[in-house]
């Protein structure tokens, strides 16, 4: 047993943790004797990601930390073949599904990424951090017991949402689907990476620059995928995702909000800070914050607004009941 400090803004908590499974050194007999072959969402094998919580690689993981600027991420460094982690990953799971997108958990398998687990100074598995604004602050190293367990899906996660929201952090995690869905039992069964094999093949290219962090790449490639087919829905849904985080991915949320209030009658800085909206998931937001500008008077910017809207009006699903409505507004101020 070892002592470990909490401290993230307002949090600070003394606790006691078990040790994990090391990386270093010789074989852990220990870990072989917990590993299992299944694989997330299987039968027997660790929770499967979904709604709130996501799995993250080396190539995804900058994205993912820029998108700490946005809303608090929970990072656990963990092992998902080793059964003696999976109670705690469930736990954490549960507790940030439970929270509709105030915190997103974050899983990154250190055994397929450590060049993460040395960025971060981590020895073994699990690890757990706090993400705020792209600062990792540490929160346990180890297995933890059953109270300090409890403990951090009671007390510390909700420490952690309101330090970020102290520091301008509140934005919404974006939902990813139902982790005990048919479709994700069934990726967790083929041991596919998430939507890795839903990506038709002529957006392989696209997939891969966006993956790798490269929006503006992306962009340009998912345009011409839509050169060849206008109809292309995803293409559409996916170049607009990219152009966002091609221009706003890194932005300080704080620095872009205190811009828009600043100049309220500034069509670019209005603009940034709906594409902050956007990237938090809090669309009706981005949606009403344009649409109150062009309200106001700012004829001469309707079609810098427009254009823009109708960017946004490609990343939600067709039947959101908040897409109809902003059409209709847009579509009454334009005439």
């Amino acid at each position: 047993m070892y002592a470990n400090r909490v401290e993230s803004g307002g949090i600070m908590a003394e606790q006691q943790f078990n040790p994990g499974v090391s990386l270093a050194g010789a074989v852990d007999l220990e870990a072989l004797k917990h590993q299992v072959k299944a694989k997330p969402g299987q039968a027997g094998g660790a929770p499967a990601a979904g709604g709130y919580v996501i799995d993250t690689t080396e190539n995804t993981f900058q994205a993912m930390v820029q998108t700490s600027a946005t809303f608090p991420i929970l990072l656990l460094l963990w092992i998902p073949t080793d059964d003696r982690l999976f109670p705690m990953a469930r736990a954490l799971g549960d507790a940030v599904n439970a929270l509709n997108g105030q915190i997103q958990l974050s899983r990154i398998d250190i055994s397929s990424n450590p060049s993460i687990a040395q960025a971060l100074q981590v020895q073994g598995a699990p690890a757990l951090f706090a993400l705020i604004a792209g600062r990792p602050m540490p929160l346990l190293q180890g297995l933890p017991g059953d109270d300090e367990l409890k403990q951090l899906t009671d007390e510390v996660i909700p420490k952690i949402i309101e330090a970020a929201a102290q520091s301008g952090v509140n934005g919404t995690a974006p939902y990813s689907g139902d982790p005990d869905s048919d479709a994700a039992k069934s990726a967790g069964a083929t041991g596919a990476v998430a939507g890795a094999e839903q990506v038709p093949p002529e957006h392989a290219e696209a997939h891969r620059l966006a993956e790798e962090g490269d929006y503006a790449g992306a962009a340009a490639e998912y345009e011409r995928v839509l050169g060849s087919d206008p109809s292309d829905a995803l293409a559409a849904r996916e170049r607009a995702k990219a152009l966002l985080l091609a221009r706003s991915g890194s932005a300080d949320v704080r620095d872009v909000r205190a811009a828009a209030a600043a100049a309220p009658d500034d069509v670019e800085a209005q603009l940034a800070v709906a594409d902050i909206d956007m990237i938090g998931g809090q669309i009706q937001d981005a949606f009403d914050r344009l649409l109150d500008f062009l309200a106001a008077g700012h004829k001469a910017d309707i079609e810098q607004v427009r254009k823009r809207l109708l960017e946004y009006f490609t990343i939600p699903e067709p039947t959101d009941p908040r897409l109809a409505r902003a059409r209709r507004r847009l579509a009454t101020l334009m005439y």
